[in-house]
C-alpha cells in the first residue's frame, strides 16, 4: 500500500464497514476505526433490498445472506384493527427475476457480523473513540481519546447521526426529535399468531402508528417488530431505555389479535427516538467526506436508512476508482452529486411515512443500482438517477 493516499473511515457501523469493505477489494490502503470494544449481536432486524444485495454481492456475502435471512414473498401493509390487506408488493422470486437480486430480511447484527468478517486482517481497530480532528490541509490529524493519533489523506465520516465529522464541519447541532418512538424487540418465533398466520414481512397501520413485523432468520423461528409510536418528549441524553410489555399494550391497545399475539409473546423491549436532520448545505470540506446517517439521517419508516448508507459507500468507492483522489475536493464533489437527489427523495419518502401503505409501484428504490447508474460530473445540471 506504500505511496497509496491513506484512507481512514470513523465508524464501523454497517455504513463504514461497506465502505472499508468495498474499498480494500478495490486496492485502496484504507483503516477503519470503531469507538466500540467490540461488536454483539444487538436486538433489531433489518431489510435487505436488491439495492443494497447488488453490493453484498460486490463485498462477497450474497450467497451468505440468503442463506442466512428470511426471503418475503410480499411487502403486506395491513389494517390496524381488521387486518384488511391495504397493499401487497411482491417481493420473492419476483425481486430476484425483476431486480436482479434478492429482497430479505435478516438478523442486524448477523449481517454486520458477516460484512465485518469480509474486511481483510488489519483494516478494522477497536476503541478508537474520536477525540478531535484536524485537518492541515496536507493531511488530517485524528486523535483518540485513548491517547494515540492516525494520520490521513482522507477521512470518511461515518459516525452516525451524532457525528464527530459533521460537527466539525458544520459545529454542533443536536439532531431533531421528530416526535416518534420506536419499539424494538426481537425474540422467538411465538406459536399463537392470534387471528392471522405472521406474514413474512408486514406492516401495520393506523392514522397516527405502526408496527412492522417480519421474520430475520432463514428458518423463521425468530420474528422483530419495530414500531413508530407519537411521544411529546424524549431526553436527548438517552440513545433508547427499556420500554415494556404494559407500555406496549397501551400504545396498541384494540389492535389485531395478531399484533397482540406478538405483544404478549414479547421477553423484552426497548424505546428509542426517531431523529433527523435538515438536508445537510455540505457533504464535504477540505480532506473531510461524510456518509449514511452523518449526513442524511432519517425515520425508518422506508427500512432504507441503512441502504443509504451502504449506497454512499459504494458510490464514493465507484467515484475513487472511476475520477480518482489526486483532486480529492473534485471527487467529493462528484460523490455528493450523484447521492445527493437520491438520499433526499428516500429522507422525505421516510419522514412522510407514507411507503407501501398503498399498492404503488417501488422500482425507482429497490430497482436502482449503484454500479450501473450513468456517472455525472460535478457541474451536471441533471439530477442523478433515484
Amino acid at each position: 500500500m506504500q505511496g497509496k493516499p491513506r484512507i481512514a473511515i470513523v465508524g464501523a457501523g454497517l455504513g463504514g464497514t461497506a465502505a472499508a469493505a468495498l474499498m480494500a477489494r478495490a486496492g485502496f490502503n484504507v483503516r477503519l476505526y470503531e469507538q466500540a470494544p467490540a461488536f454483539s449481536r444487538l436486538g433489531a432486524g433489518i431489510h435487505l433490498g436488491p439495492n443494497v444485495m447488488k453490493i453484498m454481492r460486490r463485498i462477497g456475502i450474497e450467497d451468505a445472506l440468503n442463506a442466512s435471512g428470511s426471503h418475503p414473498d410480499f411487502w403486506y401493509s395491513r389494517h390496524w384493527q381488521t387486518g384488511e390487506e391495504l397493499a401487497k408488493i411482491p417481493l420473492g422470486d419476483y425481486a430476484l427475476s425483476h431486480y436482479g437480486a434478492s429482497y430479505l430480511t435478516v438478523h442486524r447484527g448477523d449481517f454486520h457480523a458477516l460484512m465485518t468478517a469480509a474486511l481483510p486482517a488489519g483494516v478494522l481497530t477497536f476503541n478508537k473513540k474520536l477525540a478531535s480532528v484536524d485537518d492541515r490541509g496536507a493531511d488530517v490529524l485524528l486523535t483518540f481519546e485513548d491517547g494515540t493519533s492516525e494520520v490521513a489523506d482522507i477521512v470518511i465520516g461515518a459516525d452516525g447521526v451524532n457525528s464527530r465529522l459533521r460537527e466539525h464541519l458544520l459545529g454542533a447541532e443536536p439532531p431533531k426529535y421528530t416526535g416518534f418512538v420506536g419499539h424494538r424487540a426481537v425474540f422467538p418465533t411465538p406459536l399463537d399468531s392470534g387471528t392471522l398466520p405472521f406474514d413474512m414481512c408486514v406492516k401495520w397501520w393506523s392514522d397516527d402508528r405502526h408496527m412492522m413485523v417480519y421474520y430475520v432468520t432463514e428458518k423463521r423461528d425468530e420474528i422483530y417488530y419495530v414500531t413508530g409510536v407519537p411521544e411529546a418528549q424524549w431526553d436527548m441524553t438517552k440513545s433508547w431505555v427499556p420500554s415494556s410489555q404494559e407500555a406496549m399494550r397501551e400504545a396498541f391497545a384494540g389492535w389485531h389479535p395478531t399484533v397482540q399475539a406478538l405483544i404478549e409473546a414479547t421477553p423484552e423491549v426497548s424505546k428509542w427516538p426517531l431523529l433527523e436532520r435538515d438536508p445537510l448545505p455540505l457533504w464535504s470540506r477540505g480532506r473531510i467526506v461524510l456518509l449514511g446517517d452523518a449526513c442524511h439521517p432519517m425515520k425508518p419508516h422506508m427500512a432504507q436508512g441503512a441502504a443509504m448508507a451502504i449506497e454512499d459507500a459504494a458510490m464514493l468507492t465507484r467515484v475513487f476508482e472511476e475520477v480518482g483522489m489526486t483532486d480529492h475536493a473534485q471527487a467529493f464533489a462528484v460523490y455528493e452529486q450523484n447521492r445527493t437527489v437520491r438520499a433526499s427523495r428516500v429522507q422525505r419518502v421516510s419522514h412522510d411515512n407514507t411507503w407501501l401503505r398503498t399498492n404503488e409501484n417501488p422500482d425507482w428504490c429497490f430497482g436502482y443500482d449503484v454500479f450501473e447508474v450513468p456517472l455525472l460530473d460535478a457541474a451536471a445540471k441533471t439530477p442523478a438517477a433515484v
